[in-house]
């Protein structure tokens, strides 16, 4: 079975003849994504609960197109052209990129997107409250989190005297992590070291400077192209014995030490509930930007252990998951 159909058959996606597919009468999404499917999987259930709560199920009343681009991010103009090729009933986007990306090729199919920016200053809506175009979603502001989680790397590693912080600095918004992350730093008295790493090679790299400039903790920028990388980037935290601060808890499920972030199935779910809704009639302009609530902190304890570190008991109260 090629990987295609076996994708569909998993996600209850039906994949017609073309012959067929001009006959059938159902509205079609397109679903990009910067990241892989291999590490989206987990999150579709959400996003298709939410797209259930509206009454539509993918391979009966709805069809899902899924594109992923694998960290890619030159893929992304083609993939959203295609979409708009195929004049699709709605265009979600998962990611700062990929929105960008799908904002900038149309002005008239809806579009529901998720960012770990501020979205307004990315250009993708006017405001919160009144998005204004045809576009609106999930504002994660996970970018946002980087001075907190640098914090909580410090209590769990206070000894570390340089901690490394691993950005993507072709990314557009890497110039305002390390701003912040640096203004943060510079408050608790902390040095940093800013690395760059943006493909795999580079990783290597990344981890040969720290390990050179004596680095002892590590601290990621909020990127998709990092989430692709995690298996690289969690054995090589562990290789070298540094206490790491991860972006998402699938980091820390994979034997990472730590993350800080918002709740992704949340946000998955509200994604699949605003796609219906305008599926059903609803103006993304009228739709607000959804901000979220909810925010998690998951420890490895495991992996603490292996480190030698003691986390600290008020952390572990903070903590809402611990991973034994």
């Amino acid at each position: 079975m090629r990987r295609r159909e076996f994708f569909a058959l998993l996600a209850g996606v039906a994949v017609w003849p073309l012959a067929a597919r001009a006959q059938q009468t159902i509205p079609v999404i397109g679903y990009v994504s910067g990241r892989s499917l291999e590490y989206e999987e987990r999150l579709l259930s959400s996003f298709r609960k939410g797209l259930e709560e509206e009454g539509y199920t993918p391979g009966r009343n709805v069809a899902v197109q899924y594109r992923f681009s694998d960290g890619d991010d030159s893929r992304l103009p083609a993939i959203a052209a295609e979409f708009v090729r195929r004049q699709v009933a709605v265009i979600v986007a998962i990611g700062g990129l990929p929105a960008v990306a799908v904002t900038s090729v149309t002005s008239t199919i809806p579009i529901v997107f998720s960012s770990g920016a501020d979205p307004v200053g990315q250009g993708l809506v006017e405001s919160l409250s009144r998005p204004g175009g045809n576009a609106t979603g999930v504002a994660l502001f996970t970018n946002e989190l980087g001075p907190k989680r640098l914090e909580l790397l410090r209590e769990l590693a206070p000894k570390a005297g340089l901690i490394a912080f691993v950005a993507n600095l072709q990314s557009p918004t890497a110039a305002a992590q390390v701003k912040d992350i640096q203004t943060a730093a510079a408050a608790l008295g902390q040095k940093i070291l800013v690395v760059n790493a943006s493909t795999p090679e580079e990783v290597e790299q990344a981890f040969a400077t720290i390990a050179q400039e004596k680095a002892g903790a590590v601290l990621y920028s909020a990127n998709q192209f990092y989430q692709i990388a995690r298996d690289q980037l969690v054995a090589l935290a562990a290789q070298r014995r540094l206490p790491a601060m991860y972006e998402w808890r699938e980091f820390v499920e994979a034997g990472g030490l730590a993350s800080y972030s918002t709740s992704r199935n949340d946000s998955f779910r509200q994604m699949g509930v605003y796609t219906g809704q305008i599926l059903k009639g609803a103006k993304p302009s009228e739709l607000p930007i959804v901000q979220p609530t909810k925010f998690e902190l998951i420890i490895n304890f495991k992996t603490a252990k292996v480190l030698g570190l003691d986390v600290p008991f008020n952390l572990q109260q903070r903590a809402d998951e611990v991973i034994e």
